[in-house]
């Protein structure tokens, strides 16, 4: 069952070259963003300092987006810190035990979170006006209420509103990561589930800080904010290829 909770008050580098880069170029003279997975400039290619898959180029996170264009859906604030705190509540109230028994294990335990085409409108470690200094997930614009799955097993310990993050899920996986799906417009599973990868958690959106419907993926090392690690690499070596 989704349970709808989009109205609930606002209170609270690794990058893959795109191997079909160049066939793009021969019968367009452009590089596709979009189709089933997001492509980026290829390999030899300069810095373009206009390229927004870039991470050397600053991203800012204030500038006003077309709502009509896609390319402009993005986060505009991440660090939330009345979700920082539940989050660590209930990762003690969660005991590390309840992730035994739970698979880990590549390739098959690990799974991609959206099963259509999508495009990447901010990258994982591009530079921006957050707390961080960079951009601590990968945002995938995708039309609104577009299914979003589990990328591993693990404990639901966040499935709520989460402030900057919107409607959002955090579950710990068995390794001890931590994957934040957020700015959904419905959540599917409650607090304390036991999931597997690839199980359905809800429903893309534009809830929170977040200027048009995508799905922002972010990947911790550990439950603090400052700790994200690359989502793309992290689920690379694990048999999954985001990009």
């Amino acid at each position: 069952m989704e349970h709808d909770i989009a109205s609930v008050p606002r209170t609270a580098t690794t990058r893959r070259r795109a191997l079909g880069a160049a066939v793009a170029l021969l019968v367009g003279g452009a590089v596709p963003l979009t189709a089933s997975r997001a492509a980026a400039r290829p390999g030899g290619a300069a810095s373009d300092p206009s390229d927004p898959l870039d991470p050397s180029t600053p991203l800012d996170p204030s500038t006003p987006s077309d709502p009509s264009d896609p390319m402009g859906h993005v986060c505009t604030g991440e660090y939330d810190a009345e979700f920082e705190a539940a989050l660590s509540e209930a990762d003690d109230r969660f005991a590390a035990d309840e992730t035994r028994g739970l698979p880990d294990g590549p390739p098959q335990q690990y799974a991609m979170p959206l099963r259509r085409g999508f495009r990447v409108t901010a990258p994982y470690g591009v530079r921006g006006d957050w707390l961080a200094g960079h951009h601590t997930g990968i945002d995938l614009a995708v039309p609104q209420g577009t299914p979003v799955y589990a990328v591993g097993s693990g404990v639901v310990l966040v499935a709520r509103w989460s402030g900057a993050y919107g409607n959002a899920v955090t579950v710990r996986m068995p390794d001890g990561h931590f994957a934040l799906v957020a700015h959904l417009s419905t959540i599917a599973v409650r607090e304390g589930a036991r999931i597997g990868a690839g199980t359905f958690l809800g429903r893309s959106g534009a809830t929170g800080r977040a200027t048009g419907p995508h799905l922002h993926l972010e990947v911790r090392a550990r439950r603090e904010y400052g700790s994200d690690i690359n989502p793309v690499s992290y689920l690379a070596s694990r048999g999954v290829r985001l990009l």
